[in-house]
């Protein structure tokens, strides 16, 4: 240890002594900005709204470790190690900072934060991280070049930094920016333009891309001019338009798509299983879970697509009840906490972030909630909860965020044991830790089917968070790549999206204001 201190003694004397030229004022500007976050809070600010769906993500995961590691550098780290500040004898004079800082050296919270920010953006996005790590490699530097700190507590804190921004994976998992390509591609007819595709638009979805102007419905009739979009409000019957849109489309040789949440997509997805159609899906709703877990974030990667007759095969998920007709889901199957649990999460997660509104939500409902008592593969359980997903969710825990694939051939089955002592305050110690798939209460395995029995007593089923009454008898399983999705084997870049974004929110701008369009009109796909 002795060594250690006079080795980062003779480094601070070194940069001490240092003289950059014109350095001087930029460094110590840049770690007057750094002060209480202010840099990246800003920094953040910027990629949230000028960037698209990656940046956001990026900004939020950059900004929640931020905060884990100033926590943890000015809670426990520094009241941990008590190490006086520098002596600034060699330093020059106009490299001093005009107010001190009074707290502990060791480690640097200035440091911490940069490389907090910087490798929370880099897990979301390498892009937008190889932008951000110079101005954070270049603030912790500026915490020795002004004589704060030892490169010692420089070190450390972005040690601290960085692990903290790997900690926000245990709860919130990164997702992948392009989902797996492996995926097998599957017949589905090219459209040029959209001919014979009727889409369903709702009139109140988005266009897939922040900033814009431009309506859903009016995107759309750029990109694919000779589709058949129906648009449809909150008092339409969305049964009676989707049936009759399928059928149109069945006719004409064509294909099904949809433009909204998810919750649309789930029932257009099953309305083009039951035809033999293919779906095209634009992300219209403020999750689009299922757009994403494919690989089209945006208007144009599904437009490409049709166009061109790419299209990647996914699974389905099956419930045959004993008596009646199978019911088909696209992506969950749940009994007990579950589908109330869901619903409190999103009401709550805006607001609170995905984990802290996870484990709220799970203490609201475990405060009011009875276990379940069922067979399951014959074996009689008490559960608070049993959860089905189509595929394998990630991550292993209590909080499913998305699938990798969706072509796996395996249900993703997880269990709360309600048998056990003091359940649900484990559960939720659990949940918070974020170590809830090693609980004793919880398990989960992949499986091809389950039988479920005896679900006379079960009040809360629900297939795609939709909930409906329950048979006696139940059994889950998949139709294995049921379901051709038009997906693009390229995906399109984030830079060609915006450009054909302001394109299309021009040419809508002149439409309003009454002037006569090209005839060629809109990009090419």
């Amino acid at each position: 240890m002795r060594f250690l201190g006079e080795l980062d003694q003779r480094l601070f004397t070194r940069v001490a002594v240092a003289r950059l030229a014109g350095a001087d004022p930029a460094l110590i500007r840049l770690s007057r900005a750094a002060d209480h976050g202010r840099l990246w809070l800003g920094t953040a600010a910027v990629l949230a709204t000028a960037g698209g769906r990656t940046a956001r993500r990026a900004a939020v995961r950059g900004t929640g470790s931020l905060a884990l590691a100033s926590l943890t550098v000015n809670t426990v780290a520094k009241w941990a190690t008590r190490r006086p500040r520098p002596l600034l004898d060699l330093v020059p004079r106009i490299r001093h900072l005009t107010r001190q800082p009074h707290t502990t050296s060791f480690p640097s919270g200035h440091s911490a934060s940069a490389a907090a920010f910087a490798t929370g953006v880099a897990l979301e996005s390498t892009g937008y991280g190889a932008l951000v790590a110079p101005l954070a490699a270049a603030v912790a530097f500026s915490r020795v070049y002004v004589g704060v700190h030892y490169p010692g507590d420089v070190l450390a804190g972005m040690a601290i930094g960085a692990g903290a921004a790997a900690l926000t994976c245990r709860w919130w998992p990164p997702r992948q920016g392009v989902p797996e390509r492996v995926r097998p591609t599957t017949h589905a007819p090219a459209l040029p333009g959209g001919e014979n595709l009727v889409v369903l638009v709702d009139g109140r979805a988005g266009t897939g891309l922040p900033g814009a102007a431009l309506p859903a419905v009016e995107r759309l009739r750029v990109l694919l001019p000779r589709a058949e979009l129906v648009e449809f409000g909150p008092d339409d019957d969305f049964a009676t338009l989707l049936a009759e849109a399928a059928g149109r489309a069945a006719r004409r040789g064509g294909a099904l798509g949809v433009c909204g949440g998810d919750a649309d997509v789930d029932a257009a997805a099953r309305a083009a299983a039951r035809h033999g159609l293919a779906l095209a899906v634009f992300p219209g709703g403020t999750s689009n879970h299922f757009a994403l877990d494919v690989g089209v974030p945006d208007f144009d990667d599904t437009a490409v697509a049709v166009a061109r007759g790419e299209a990647v095969a996914v699974d389905l998920g099956v419930a045959a009840p004993e008596e009646g007709h199978d019911v088909l889901f696209l992506h969950t199957f749940s009994i007990g906490l579950y589908p109330e649990l869901a619903r409190l999460r999103e009401r709550l997660e805006g607001r609170w972030g995905t984990w802290p509104a996870e484990a709220v939500a799970l203490a609201r409902v475990l405060r009011t909630a009875a276990p379940v008592e069922l067979r399951v593969d014959g074996r009689p359980r008490r559960l608070w909860l049993l959860f089905a997903g189509n595929g394998h969710y990630v991550p292993d825990g209590f909080a499913p965020a998305f699938r990798p694939r969706l072509d796996d051939g395996l249900l993703d089955l997880r269990l709360i044991d309600g048998d056990r002592r003091y359940a649900r305050t484990r559960v939720i110690a659990a949940a918070l830790a974020g170590t809830l798939g090693r609980s004793r209460v919880y398990s989960a395995a992949p499986v091809p089917r389950v039988r479920l029995e005896d679900l006379g007593g079960t009040r809360n089923l629900a297939y795609d968070g939709e909930v409906t009454s329950a048979p006696d008898q139940l059994t889950l399983s998949k139709r294995s790549r049921g379901l051709a999705v038009y997906r693009p084997a390229v995906p399109c870049a984030e830079p060609a999206r915006q450009a054909r974004l302001a394109t299309a929110t021009a040419r809508h701008r002149k439409r309003k204001r009454g002037r006569r369009l090209p005839a060629d009109g809109g990009p090419s796909v």
